[in-house]
């Protein structure tokens, strides 16, 4: 649970801090390098969820940027917790390529919106291959993790 400043959406709790629950005596570091992906990956999902709970829109995929995307485990384990396609564009640091565009429009260099969405590529797709049930069970874990990492600090 990478809490280390608190943990923050969809919890908001100063409190919590970060721990590591459920080594045996064969965890190796490999084993905790995986966890810090899977933990991202539950966080994502958590926020998610929270906000599908208070817009009622359909979730459909999920299209992802950033260094963190260019780890083909977190992508894949991403689309596996969230239950659909994660989508990475061509061009995986869109920050970048945002602040190039808003610059574009700015100027007159674009057109518009339209011009910018005709731009846009699918990099790399993954699909779910994780069952429900396995999933949830997981999920399950996760939760429990979370309450562990609570309460530390006064």
């Amino acid at each position: 649970m990478p809490a280390f400043s608190g943990l923050f959406a969809p919890h908001w709790r100063e409190d919590a801090r970060g721990v590591i629950v459920g080594l045996t005596a064969y965890a190796r570091s490999g084993h905790i390098a995986r966890a810090v992906l899977e933990a991202t990956a539950w966080q994502t999902r958590e926020v998610l969820d929270a906000a599908r709970a208070v817009a009622e829109l359909p979730f459909a995929e999920l299209r992802v940027d950033g260094g963190m995307t260019a780890n083909e485990l977190l992508m894949q384990f991403q689309a596996d917790v969230l239950g659909v396609p994660v989508i990475r564009p061509a061009v995986a640091e869109t920050t970048a390529l945002g602040a190039a565009f808003a610059a574009g429009l700015a100027v007159g260099f674009w057109s518009g919106l339209d011009d910018l969405r005709e731009r846009w590529s699918e990099g790399r797709r993954w699909v779910p291959s994780m069952d429900e049930a396995p999933r949830e069970a997981e999920y399950a874990q996760w939760k429990k993790a979370v309450q562990r990492s609570l309460g530390w600090t006064e």
